[in-house]
């Protein structure tokens, strides 16, 4: 049916003004709410006041003005049912036959970090929803638009049918509709539920941004859902795979640790060896240096911008994704001359991509958990001798690579880069006998190093072997019932040792 009467109530009010001149041109009758309102009037649009469409005066702080039978009865009833016309003649019901409304702006509310329950309440929209759901409901006879990025494809369909839109567009954009008062009436239950720690329960949604080749293996269908575009950009390369995606989120992760000026490199998520350098070139070779084989095919981040010296040194071998917040255009001409290497500039600020869920799938459900992005450690010095300050810098720096190594882990490392890293064994002293040989292999010392274990070392082997080995500190999160006997090994031995109270297992 041609589109006479249309009821605009937006929040974001991009483009409406625009949007509504065309509409009056064609000579629809525009209702309007509030500030939507205003604006119309504002830029020479006439429009309705709700109030004298439904002879009933918004009340209650605009809390009420579109809950009304003219309303939701001039959307619902179906037009060509004998019944409804007759019905909708009787009660005075005058059709709707175009809904534009987008919705008070909750989830931009709730991302504050200072904002208060009473705050967000106020933002829940309920007029909005209400009048949405109708329109969608009757999307036979009804346009339902909730997306300013719709308007022209609305007046486009208009132009092209006379004054019409096509079924085929009013089912995509009621299905659209009902998607988006799900993800609305989930962000709010979502907050209140953690907001009042109820048992109520989870719930997700997040739109489809990727169709991807195939999963972790051929045989395995995959996808990618959220606004993963939003952080990171593909500058140069083949399409990304599952496995990709996943090594980038695991190297962001780790990179945003940094402040100084580094460079890591990961395989299947895991950590091969990182390095910090006022010179790039020199961060990569401290990284690269820890383990020269497990990079082939790896995957490499920079929390700064790769230079041509960068370039030309990576160049050298064979890497499957570069991440850094951008590329000098010496650099990209060197990478770009690998076809098939991708470039993926982080278009944020590393610390920002970091997601602040982690949900992985079991059998039966899901596990939610907080993600782990526990700071720095706590400096409890639990031996008889205090670390120098090169052994506590050596410490942390260990600290914050073994927090993103896959349990049980174990990493040697010195001020400014790693030395030898023991990641996804049964028990830690494997791990720790791992992290050795690979420091053995890359031809480095670990006289004078900091080991750094992700829990605690639960028998008193793992710390002496560490010590044999060649280090003279150590940091661990403690809580072993051995604690004692681990202390009194270091003491030995005239180790320092801090416990950190914070364990980073990597199941």
């Amino acid at each position: 049916m041609k589109i006479t009467r249309a009821l605009i109530s937006v929040s974001d009010k991009t483009g409406v003004a625009a949007f509504a001149r065309v509409l009056e041109r064609q000579g629809v009758d525009i209702i309007s709410t509030g500030g939507t309102a205003n604006l119309l009037r504002k830029e020479k649009i006439p429009a309705r006041e709700i109030s004298s469409f439904t002879a009933f005066p918004e009340v209650l702080d605009g809390r009420v003005k579109t809950l009304h039978p003219r309303v939701h009865g001039g959307l619902l009833y179906k037009r060509g049912n004998a019944k409804h016309e007759a019905e909708a003649r009787e009660c005075g019901f005058e059709p709707i036959d175009l809904v534009v409304v987008n919705l008070y702006p909750f989830e931009a509310t709730i991302a504050k970090p200072d904002v208060t329950l009473a705050e967000a309440i106020e933002n829940i929209d309920i007029g909005g929803p209400s009048m949405i759901r109708s329109a969608a409901k009757n999307y036979e006879s009804v346009t339902v638009v909730v997306d300013p990025a719709d308007y022209d494809a609305v007046l486009e369909n208009m132009r092209d049918n006379k004054g019409e839109t096509t079924l085929k567009l009013r089912e995509r954009l009621a299905i659209k509709a009902f998607v988006r008062t799900a993800d609305y009436d989930r962000a709010i239950s979502s907050f209140l539920n953690k907001e009042q720690t109820t048992d109520a329960s989870f719930s997700l949604s997040l739109p489809l941004a990727l169709r991807l080749r195939y999963g972790e293996n051929p045989h395995q269908t995959a996808a990618l859902y959220g606004d993963f575009d939003k952080y990171f950009e593909k500058l140069h390369g083949k399409e990304l795979s599952f496995n990709n995606i996943l090594d980038i989120s695991a190297a962001t992760n780790l990179i945003a640790e940094f402040e100084e000026p580094t460079v890591a490199i990961l395989k299947h998520t895991n950590p091969c060896g990182v390095g910090s350098d006022a010179d790039l070139r020199k961060a990569w070779n401290k990284a690269f240096a820890t383990d020269k084989q497990a990079p082939f095919g790896g995957i490499i981040v920079c929390n700064r911008p790769v230079n041509e010296p960068l370039a030309k040194v990576i160049s050298e071998i064979f890497s499957e994704v570069i991440i850094a917040p951008d590329f000098d255009t010496e650099a990209r001409t060197t990478l770009q001359k690998k076809k098939n290497l991708r470039l993926i500039r982080l278009t944020v600020p590393a610390s920002q991509a970091r997601p602040a869920i982690d949900v992985r799938s079991v059998c039966g459900g899901v596990l939610v958990q907080d993600a782990d992005v526990a700071g720095d450690a706590t400096q409890n010095v639990v031996t008889k001798r205090r670390p120098t300050k090169a052994e506590l810098n050596a410490m942390l720096f260990g600290w914050r690579v073994v927090k993103h190594v896959k349990s049980n882990a174990i990493v040697y490392a010195r001020a400014d880069r790693t030395l030898g890293i023991g990641a996804g064994q049964m028990s830690r002293i494997d791990a720790s006998r791992i992290a050795i040989w690979k420091a053995k292999e890359a031809g480095l010392s670990l006289k004078g190093s900091a080991v750094a274990s992700d829990a605690f070392f639960p028998f008193r082997d793992a710390l002496v072997a560490a010590a044999n080995a060649g280090a003279t500190c150590a940091i661990q999160p403690g809580g072993s019932v051995r604690d004692e006997e681990v202390i009194a090994a270091a003491n030995e031995r005239n180790m320092a040792m801090i416990f950190t109270g914070v364990r980073h297992f990597r199941h």
